[in-house]
């Protein structure tokens, strides 16, 4: 998995983009690929980890995770 930042997301639209960590490129980001329980957003400058795909129009984020909630999941089960 690649880490990376969210540039933008469009809650209207479904859609954004987001950065890989070193890197200038963008890759377009769905919300139909975030893996999350619920509403499926994002905001800006949120850290997320993802795997990359080429698709026809670009660079494409899919699996999407945001780390800061992975990491309050992973100390709930280390204290429970």
């Amino acid at each position: 998995m690649t880490n990376g930042t969210v540039k933008w997301f469009n809650n209207t639209k479904g859609y954004g983009f987001v950065r890989a960590e070193g890197r200038d490129d963008d890759l377009f980001v769905h919300y139909s690929y975030i893996q999350m329980d619920g509403y499926r957003s994002l905001k800006a400058g949120q850290a997320v980890e993802f795997d990359e795909v080429v698709r026809d129009h670009g660079l494409h984020a899919i699996n999407l995770r945001c780390k800061v909630a992975a990491q309050v999941h992973r100390q709930h089960e280390a204290t429970a």
